[in-house]
């Protein structure tokens, strides 16, 4: 999450909540971090808040019920591979794709009081997939648990990871240029390969395996991998398709309905939330005035809970009796709004004083939070180190390289 405040009950149930549930599964490793270089995505001009914000966020994630045992909890600036990887799938993906964001649309329509016209913001979706893929592990399945609204940005990341493994996953098979393997040349197209469509009796040359391994990858990239397979069965045995990184998929977590005090979606931005650290007073103060069915004009005029935001808080908060109470008192206006309202707020209160009660106490050890922190960024960086050293390889071949140069070799027999 984004270090722009303090979380709020709708944080809770939209995500929080499933975050604790996956935790204590076993069959999850879980990453969980604080996104404070996507704070700067649009709020770079002022950026005094962004560590105080996050700190206020880790001790949120605690006092919710995330476990450091359980959970990698890590500060997203803290593990430069994140931003490194950003820079890499950043060179493969079309601008085109990222102007056509429906999220990138709307902010730049309507945000008028930032400047939002820049690469920071146009790329986070970049920056996004990278978060997710640097804990790629191959062969085992990358989970993004989101909300319904939330599964086109998984599937753009998808879009963005094969293209990069498009791009630098085909593994050439030394053998390839021996000798007795000159003729797959001839089932190739002479666009593709020059003047290699031809057997040659001369040994192939590094420069002409560059050469030949450039094209077959543009071949690649325009036919798609499972087509250019198809198509030249011949060469394509003598090529390994390797997972450099991982697809994501989207986990659809069933979030509960919570609107915000004013019946909008529940957001910081419009001042209509409960946080997590609320008072008991301000409690009972803001959901006192917050909205209810628009229909029910008087005391005695009968309502309808299905279309009232208290009441769906109350299925959030309230025990089965309070919650049977609430819609028949409403229905037959037996109760007015301010009482089923108040009987809410007791619930919610109740609800919320166990993780109040934890966010005070790591409020008052800040150096524990820091700690935490900073533990759980080591550990996370530890599995991002890995992914990069096998990204740099697949993009630049540094250690192919240097064992031609170190092995007095060729190109086709470094591997």
């Amino acid at each position: 999450m984004r270090p722009t405040g303090l979380l709020h009950i709708g944080h809770y149930f939209g995500a929080l909540q499933n975050w604790v549930r996956l935790q204590n599964d076993p069959s999850y490793d879980c990453f969980y971090f604080i996104a404070d270089w996507h704070a700067l995505t649009s709020d770079y001009a002022d950026t005094s808040a962004v560590a105080q914000n996050s700190t206020e966020i880790m001790i949120d994630y605690l006092a919710a019920g995330l476990d450091p045992q359980k959970s990698v909890i890590f500060l997203q600036s803290q593990v430069p591979e994140h931003a490194e990887l950003h820079l890499l799938l950043s060179m493969v993906t079309p601008l085109g794709w990222l102007e056509r964001v429906p999220t990138y649309k709307e902010a730049i329509e309507n945000v008028k009081d930032k400047d939002l016209h820049t690469y920071g913001f146009l790329g986070y979706p970049v920056l996004q997939t990278a978060d997710i893929v640097i804990y790629s592990k191959e062969g085992v399945p990358l989970i993004v648990p989101v909300g319904e609204d939330q599964v086109s940005h998984v599937e753009l990341s998808r879009e963005i990871v094969r293209r990069f493994d498009e791009y630098f996953a085909a593994r050439f098979s030394p053998s390839l240029y021996d000798q007795q393997n000159n003729s797959i040349w001839r089932v190739m197209e002479r666009p593709l390969m020059g003047h290699h469509a031809e057997p040659s009796k001369a040994p192939v040359t590094t420069d002409e395996i560059r050469q030949i391994e450039s094209g077959l990858r543009r071949k690649i990239l325009e036919d798609g991998r499972e087509n250019f397979k198809e198509r030249n069965p011949a060469i394509a045995h003598f090529i390994q398709f390797e997972e450099v990184l991982r697809e994501p998929e989207a986990m659809l977590t069933q979030t509960p309905r919570i609107p915000g005090l004013d019946g909008r979606k529940m957001s910081k931005s419009y001042g209509n939330a409960i946080t997590l650290s609320e008072s008991d007073a301000d409690i009972r103060a803001k959901t006192k005035v917050m909205v209810t069915d628009p229909a029910r004009k008087r005391r005695t005029d009968p309502g309808n809970p299905d279309v009232c935001p208290a009441y769906d808080w109350h299925k959030l908060f309230s025990p089965p009796e309070t919650l049977k109470w609430s819609a028949e008192g409403c229905r037959t206006a037996a109760i007015g709004c301010i009482e089923c309202k108040a009987a809410m707020a007791d619930n919610l209160i109740k609800w919320i004083a166990p993780i109040r009660e934890r966010r005070v106490e790591y409020e008052k050890n800040p150096r524990r939070v820091l700690e935490l922190i900073d533990a759980g960024s080591k550990r996370a960086r530890v599995e991002a180190v890995k992914t990069m050293t096998r990204v740099r390889e697949a993009v630049f071949g540094w250690e192919k390289k240097r064992k031609e140069i170190l092995g007095g070799g060729t190109a086709a027999n470094a591997d």
